[in-house]
């Protein structure tokens, strides 16, 4: 028998395995083998984050009803992931699996299993929901979850707005300078005849609870002939919604003869996804390849067509299980291109829907197993190439490489289509014609400039195709850039630095062109003081920042909301204040602000004000005179405040149970480094910032860690939220 922070464990178990704590609460996981540290690993997962684990395989199912909460909101949450269907083939990926990566997930179960039955308390017991075994297939399930939810869908989501907006009656002119369209391609009355079914403006969100936002992070890697080690250096701190209890991230130590992987991994996927091993260290940020497509279809009497033939959709039943209503079943109709969004019974037409790693999951299984093994750069980004999902990998090793990587799987198209826009469903051209090959995806190797950097910004350059159509800004980029070049000889701590930094490129450049516009019409206010005074950067203290966000909202509805061939303010409220669409995507909405030569503005001599556009200049006056008057010069601390919220419970228990923490004030905007974005979504308050930090220096055997929260999902644990503070601080410790 061996302890476990306390708690002994009975039956078997792997011979020689050891989990202890550190004094932050990680495990520390000491095996014979790497197969009985993944037990190990699943064990401590499940001790430590049973929640999580199981909520997020519920989730996936569409069985929220059937095993837990079973109201309206809940059955919306059923539809949507019994939509997505990302149960099927599961099977299948399982059988793809090599023996060795085959047992090594299974000894990842079975640790979790050991780890279910040894849990005392579960906050899910009290819904009465008893755990059924941990499978590999869930391992598949809740990778699949991670790679889509917010990531890929945010594609989908700005590609739908897209069609949206041409049946509004956008002109085409201004929505070909906001977003990516090939005008080749682009069929505006193929648009207009489309039955949209579900809407974007408004529409619901259906994430939550276990679920988290995801998007933006940064990660670079520094040569080391900049650092002071003379070894390489990785960074990264993924950023997405890290006010919640307990954090996605789940840091472990895994230690056996001759290796050890230390980092974060995801409750319910096996091995560590971010972090190093004595050779080799790897981070990760989203892609931004448009890996989802959409079609039109001409729908009758339950067919769609393809060319002159009528062929039948497949149709797929799906029952949903209520524990205090009827059962329900839905009904789909299915072909090549996805699911269709519409009845085809019912004449007309409609959009299917696909993603191209819908029914994935063995390779990208594998390769995170198997990255634990690679000696070196060139091994490393030769394995996680192989990830169907799309990621920007980071790398660097011991003997001084680094490297950036592109994985995912991007759909060979039509030569004049990039995907963005739907194409027509009946003509065979428009089908994907495979994949582009994993040589061709961006990637780098030991560049001159002795660094590499990714923000989530565009790196199509760096590859022989084009996978990304609708990027981040650069702003993050173009600023760690600038901070790496500054020093010449970088440690860990001015990584951490460069981590914490609130300076906004974006904002610098706003204002650059406000100030003299207001200095020509001699305005001598508080508010004026206050951003020529204003260093650009988002502390605590700072009253610019809370003033230029006032600005920067009345800027954006003065140029895209009240013109008469604009969005409309009512459309471009609710992308603001419910959407991420100006939380992903805004460097498109800057591009046009920060142009004075951009179609959304009537150009100088340009005499027809009932157009209702202004010029650049006058806009920026309007924006300006409409958030002087009424400012208060808060400053940043008082303005950007958010709960840190359970994710079963949501601030529904009362401040003194404990489950939540704050309100806490976060530093950083949304074209930060450190990034502090907040924001409602459906109702829920949200956030994208930094949700976990770590540093690894290749001179020294340590990972330099920072995680918003704590190891465990057990409000009554002292590891729930103990790091929490040092979080917001910037205070790291070793692992």
């Amino acid at each position: 028998m061996f302890k476990y922070h306390g708690i002994p464990l009975h039956g078997p178990k792997p011979g020689g395995l050891s989990i202890c704590r550190n004094d932050a609460g990680v495990p520390l996981i000491e095996a014979a083998s790497f197969q009985d540290a993944l037990w190990g690993s699943g064990y401590a997962h499940a001790y430590d984050r049973s929640t999580q684990l199981l909520m997020m395989r519920i989730l996936g199912q569409g069985r929220l009803c059937e095993l837990l909460v079973d109201d309206e909101a809940s059955f919306k949450i059923d539809c949507f992931f019994r939509k997505a269907n990302w149960r099927e083939g599961l099977d299948t990926e399982v059988a793809k699996l090599d023996s060795r990566s085959l047992a090594l997930s299974q000894a990842y179960c079975d640790g979790i299993n050991a780890g279910l039955a040894q849990k005392r308390f579960s906050a899910l017991r009290l819904l009465g929901y008893q755990a059924e075994p941990w499978r590999i297939q869930d391992s598949m399930l809740v990778s699949r979850m991670a790679s889509y939810l917010t990531l890929a869908q945010s594609q989908a989501e700005v590609e739908r707005l897209f069609v949206e907006l041409v049946q509004a009656g956008v002109d085409s002119e201004l929505l070909l300078e906001l977003f990516p369209v090939i005008p080749a391609s682009f069929d505006r009355t193929l648009l207009e005849s489309v039955h949209l079914e579900e809407r974007i403006v408004p529409r619901e969100v259906l994430w939550n609870l276990a679920l988290p936002r995801m998007m933006a992070s940064n990660n670079w890697v520094i040569s080391g002939s900049k650092t002071a080690s003379g070894k390489p250096l990785m960074a990264n701190d993924p950023h997405l919604e890290f006010n919640r209890l307990p954090n996605v991230w789940c840091e472990q130590s895994l230690s056996w003869p001759d290796q050890t992987l230390k980092g974060m991994g995801m409750p319910g996927i096996p091995g560590i996804i971010i972090g190093r091993s004595k050779q080799l260290a790897w981070g990760v940020t989203y892609t931004f390849m448009d890996t989802i497509d959409s079609w039109v279809e001409e729908c009758q009497d339950g067919k769609f067509r393809v060319g002159d033939k009528w062929i039948d959709f497949d149709k797929r039943i799906e029952s949903i299980k209520r524990k205090k209503h009827e059962d329900a079943t839905l009904y789909f109709y299915e072909n090549k291109h996805g699911v269709l969004d519409g009845d085809p019974y019912r004449a007309g037409r409609y959009l299917t829907t696909k993603w191209i790693a819908q029914n994935m999951g063995a390779a990208s299984l594998m390769a995170g197993l198997n990255i634990g093994s690679a000696q070196d750069v060139p091994q490393g980004m030769h394995i996680l190439a192989t990830m169907e999902s799309a990621w920007n990998w980071v790398l660097a090793d011991e003997q001084g490489n680094i490297g950036y990587q592109m994985s995912g799987l991007m759909p060979l198209r039509h030569q004049s289509w990039n995907g963005f826009t739907p194409a027509p469903g009946w003509d065979p051209d428009y089908d994907w014609k495979g994949l582009v090959p994993l040589e061709d995806l961006p990637a780098c190797i030991n560049p001159e400039q002795g660094y590499l950097v990714t923000a989530n910004q565009d790196l199509n350059h760096l590859g022989k195709c084009q996978p990304i159509n609708m990027p981040m800004g650069d702003y993050r980029a173009r600023r760690i850039a600038d901070l790496i070049s500054q020093h010449k000889q970088h440690d860990a701590h001015v990584s951490q630095a460069i981590q914490m930094d609130v300076y906004s490129i974006q904002a610098a450049e706003f204002i650059e062109i406000l100030l003299p516009l207001l200095k020509q019409n001699k305005y001598k206010s508080k508010a004026c003081k206050v951003l020529k005074d204003w260093d650009c950067e988002y502390r605590e203290d700072s009253a610019g920042a809370s003033l230029f966000e006032q600005f920067y909202a009345a800027l954006r509805m003065e140029v895209f909301g009240k013109s008469a061939s604009g969005v409309g303010p009512d459309v471009l409220c609710h992308l603001s204040e419910q959407t991420g669409v100006f939380i992903d995507f805004y460097q498109n909405f800057d591009k046009i602000l920060l142009n004075p030569r951009s179609a959304w503005y009537r150009q100088p001599g340009n005499n027809e004000p009932e157009s209702g556009q202004p010029t650049q200049q006058e806009a920026f006056v309007n924006a300006f005179n409409s958030v002087k008057q009424s400012f208060e010069a808060k400053p940043w601390k008082e303005v950007n405040v958010i709960c840190f919220k359970n994710i079963l419970f949501q601030g529904k228990l009362p401040a003194f149970t404990g489950f939540d923490s704050g309100p806490i004030a976060v530093i950083g905007g949304r074209a930060t480094p450190h990034q502090g974005q907040l924001y409602t979504s459906a109702g829920r308050e949200t956030s994208f910032g930094p949700s976990v930090r770590i540093v690894a220096d290749m001179g020294d055997p340590f990972l330099h860690t920072c995680l918003a929260g704590g190891p465990s999902d057990n409000r009554f644990s002292g590891w729930y939220m103990n790091e929490l503070e040092d979080w917001r601080k910037g205070i790291y410790k070793l692992l």
